[in-house]
C-alpha cells in the first residue's frame, strides 16, 4: 500500500520548496498519477534553531509540535523535516507521535559511506548542527571519516546561509565566503562536502560549486520516496 509523506517545513522556505521539488523530480513517475500525496506545513514562525541551541533563543519544540499536530490530522504516513539543525529536536519530536520521522543525518551518513568509502568528509553546516554534534554522531556511527570548519570558517558558513540564501540575496553576496570554506578545508584533507544545511544546496546550485558533495536535501527525499513505497528515478 501506498503511503503519503508529510513534510513540517518553513525552516527556511526555500529550502521547504526545494525539498518538495527534490520528492517530485526523483520519484519514478510516467505521470500526475504515479506521484505521492505529499502535505506540507511551511510554517516560517518557527523560532531559529540554532539560536535556540547555541544562545537560549526561543524554544521552536512547541511551534514544530504545533505543525507536527496539524500533519498527522492530515494523515501524513510519516513526516521529514527540511532543517539539518531541527534534527536536535527530533528525539522530542518523535516522543510526542507514533508516526515515524524519517532522519536526514543517517540518510546523509549512509550515502557518505557508499559513495565515498574511505573518504573524508568536510561537513558545511550552521554553527547549532555542529556545537549539538549532530553530524558526528552519525558519522561516526557509520564509520565515515570527517572534517570540521574552524571557528572562522563556521562564521563564514552562517554568513552564507544566514545574510545570503535566507536574507534572499543572490550568489555574489556569499561567493566569497562560500569559495574561501571549500578550498581551506580542500587544502585541509577534505575528499568531499556535506551540505549539512538546507540552505547550502541551494547556494552551491546558485554558485555552481563544483566540488565532490552530498546533498542531505536530496537524500532525505529519497529516503521518504521509498519509505512511502515508490521508486526512485535513477539519474
Amino acid at each position: 500500500m501506498k503511503k503519503s509523506i508529510g513534510i513540517l517545513g518553513g525552516m527556511g522556505p526555500l529550502a521547504t520548496a526545494d525539498l518538495f521539488r527534490k520528492i517530485v523530480l526523483l520519484t519514478d513517475a510516467a505521470r500526475d498519477n504515479d506521484h505521492i500525496r505529499v502535505y506540507i506545513d511551511d510554517n516560517a514562525s518557527i523560532p531559529d534553531r540554532t539560536a535556540a541551541i547555541l544562545s537560549g533563543g526561543a524554544d521552536p519544540l512547541p511551534a514544530m509540535t504545533d505543525s507536527l499536530r496539524k500533519l498527522e490530522v492530515c494523515g501524513a504516513d510519516c513526516v521529514i523535516m527540511p532543517c539539518n539543525t531541527a534534527h536536535y529536536f527530533l528525539p522530542r519530536l518523535q516522543a510526542l507521535t507514533g508516526v515515524p520521522f524519517l532522519s536526514m543525518l543517517e540518510a546523509t551518513a549512509g550515502t557518505c559511506a557508499a559513495r565515498f568509502p574511505g573518504g573524508t568528509a568536510a561537513v558545511l553546516a550552521t554553527k547549532g548542527t555542529l556545537s549539538a554534534g549532530l553530524y558526528q554522531a552519525a558519522l561516526e556511527q557509520g564509520g565515515v571519516p570527517f572534517l570540521l570548519p574552524n571557528d572562522a570558517e563556521q562564521g563564514a558558513l552562517m554568513r552564507v546561509i544566514y545574510d545570503g540564501v535566507k536574507a534572499g540575496k543572490g550568489p555574489e553576496e556569499y561567493r566569497a565566503d562560500m569559495e574561501a570554506v571549500v578550498e581551506a578545508l580542500t587544502d585541509r584533507g577534505a575528499d568531499y562536502f556535506i551540505l549539512g544545511c538546507t540552505e547550502l544546496p541551494l547556494a552551491a546550485q546558485a554558485l555552481g560549486l563544483q566540488v565532490p558533495a552530498v546533498d542531505p536535501t536530496e537524500e532525505l527525499a529519497k529516503a521518504a520516496i521509498r519509505f512511502a513505497g515508490y521508486g526512485v528515478k535513477e539519474p
